[in-house]
């Protein structure tokens, strides 16, 4: 091959890849949406009793907006654990059993004590919903509360929830991994300890979730 063959060969490839990404972004703008799930497999999540997952939650609402990675895990009927990871172990442990919610910030040694109301849950995590609401939407099955849920589904589970929560924010959760009727110990569903840690109200629980730290 001459120079002047690979200069025009090369020239051609510059003029060609604009086009073949093109090609190529379109495709997967059209490729079609994944088929629904069968009623079996919904009726499998729906009944799930347990469940352990790793989620990215996206809030953009009255409260604030952010996105955060949380390890969440339930037990049927009221019992939640939330953990939010930090670069140095949990930002925040928050566990909803029975009717009290109870949330700390080792870091901070704070700690933030609720009801497990919709009220309390979106004081302290801007998700306006009860706990066991909770559990319904990450196994597909939204309450009436939240609007135009849209839920895309992996193989058992769904993998992608989107929906406007009754205060007006607009929640995505994506599931990174996820898996139903899971043994979980007693102990994740305890109280967090926090002993000598000082009281902190909704406001100041929210910020310090944000990574936000009052002056003194």
């Amino acid at each position: 091959m001459t120079a002047s063959t690979a200069s025009r060969s090369s020239a051609l490839a510059r003029s060609f890849a604009p086009g073949v990404v093109l090609v190529a972004a379109l495709a997967v703008r059209c490729a079609p949406p994944p088929p629904p799930p069968s009623p079996d497999v919904v009726a499998r999540a729906a009944g799930a009793r347990s469940y352990s997952s790793q989620l990215k939650v996206g809030i953009n609402g009255p409260q604030g907006r952010g996105r955060l990675r949380v390890l969440l895990a339930f037990r049927r009927p009221d019992a939640l654990r939330i953990e939010v990871p930090g670069p140095a172990g949990a930002r925040l442990i928050a566990v909803a059993s029975g009717d009290a919610l109870t949330a700390v910030f080792p870091g901070d040694r704070a700690a933030f004590v609720g009801r497990t109301t919709a009220e309390d849950m979106e004081a302290l995590l801007g998700v306006a919903l009860t706990p066991p609401e909770v559990m319904d939407l990450l196994l597909g099955v939204p309450s009436p509360r939240v609007r135009e849920a849209r839920v895309r589904w992996g193989p058992v589970l769904p993998r992608e929830v989107r929906g406007t929560l009754p205060d007006g924010a607009k929640l995505r959760v994506d599931v990174e991994s996820a898996d139903p009727d899971v043994t979980l110990p007693d102990a994740a569903f305890a109280a967090p300890r926090h002993d000598g840690y000082r009281l902190v109200g909704a406001e100041e629980a929210r910020e310090l979730l944000a990574g936000r730290r009052r002056r003194p």
